[in-house]
């Protein structure tokens, strides 16, 4: 039985970028009230037209090309999204798949909303652990525009979108840990994206006691199955939700060494792409060193969480 480790990553966003000043032009806001309540000052937002697939495609040849593994030779193709709005089937994963020639990849969706990245990256890792794929490409996209009213500041100012994508290979030397995941049923509401058309919302201040108190000891259960110290974290990076949420966890977490993602303040809350856009951007600019131990921990809709510890590509 081997294990996994990503070995190369890419992202797409889209060229629109949409600042606080613009979004006080649309909604009752101001650049001070966003970024003294999330920490963002600007977004990037697709164009009418523009699909989820789409973004997640380019990520994808981005990180098969860092990697140098032609699309033919992918086993699987796991793309996590919870905005893939009318395309039920074929689904997005497939529609990747179709759109960079890949041979007979297994293609399937996972909608856990925003920490579909992680809760993705942990079956790619368990389906190579198990001898049934070798070259895994991951996903996380989301299209969050496309669902969000904007004429609710509450709302409208913490979204963006994007992709991010890893591809992962079997190895001897395993460089992604057993995930630590699940979720909180009964509050499963606080974060819903309904409706005809589909809208997003949620119960800002009941995640936000969530993310604070509760998901500490869960982040610090990661390490441990990783058998990692927080201290020895040579980076940390969270679903970019709010960097009100962020900078409590890691400060709770004592990731005292560890370089901090705070993309969430040029991108948004990209959802399921959050975290994937986040740690591709560090690599890129090698910000953390290759092999060192990266916490990845996302957290909110359906109240899930997953997380793991990775070696960083």
């Amino acid at each position: 039985m081997s294990g996994s480790r990503i070995v190369a990553l890419g992202h797409s966003q889209p060229d629109r970028v949409l600042t606080n000043d613009d979004l006080s032009r649309m909604v009752d806001t101001s650049d001070e009230w966003i970024t003294s309540r999330v920490g963002i000052r600007t977004r990037r937002i697709a164009e009418p037209g523009q699909t989820v697939d789409e973004f997640a495609a380019v990520a994808a040849a981005k990180a098969l090309a860092g990697a140098g593994i032609a699309a033919v030779e992918v086993d699987m193709v796991l793309v996590a999204t919870c905005t893939a709005v009318g395309a039920a089937s074929p689904n997005t994963a497939a529609r990747v798949a179709a759109r960079l020639g890949m041979a007979a990849p297994a293609t399937i969706d996972v909608n856990v909303a925003c920490s579909g990245f992680t809760h993705a990256l942990a079956l790619a890792d368990q389906a190579i652990r198990c001898g049934q794929a070798a070259t895994v490409v991951v996903v996380g996209a989301d299209l969050m525009s496309t669902v969000t009213d904007w004429t609710d500041r509450t709302t409208a100012v913490l979204i963006g979108d994007g992709a991010g994508a890893a591809v992962l290979t079997a190895s001897e030397q395993p460089g992604v840990s057993p995930v630590v995941w699940g979720s909180v049923p009964e509050q499963g509401r606080a974060v819903v994206i309904e409706g005809t058309p589909l809208r997003f919302s949620q119960q800002g201040q009941s995640v936000f006691r969530w993310t604070t108190t509760v998901l500490p000891a869960v982040a610090k259960q990661v390490c441990e199955r990783a058998g990692v110290l927080p201290e020895d974290l040579a980076g940390v990076v969270f679903h970019q939700a709010n960097l009100r949420i962020i900078e409590p966890l890691a400060a709770r977490l004592g990731a005292v060494n560890a370089v901090v993602a705070r993309d969430v303040v040029d991108s948004g809350n990209t959802s399921a792409g959050s975290i994937p856009i986040a740690l591709a951007k560090l690599v890129e600019r090698r910000e953390i060193p290759v092999g060192a131990p990266v916490l990845l921990f996302a957290f909110g809709g359906n109240l899930s969480y997953a997380g793991q510890v990775i070696a960083c590509p």
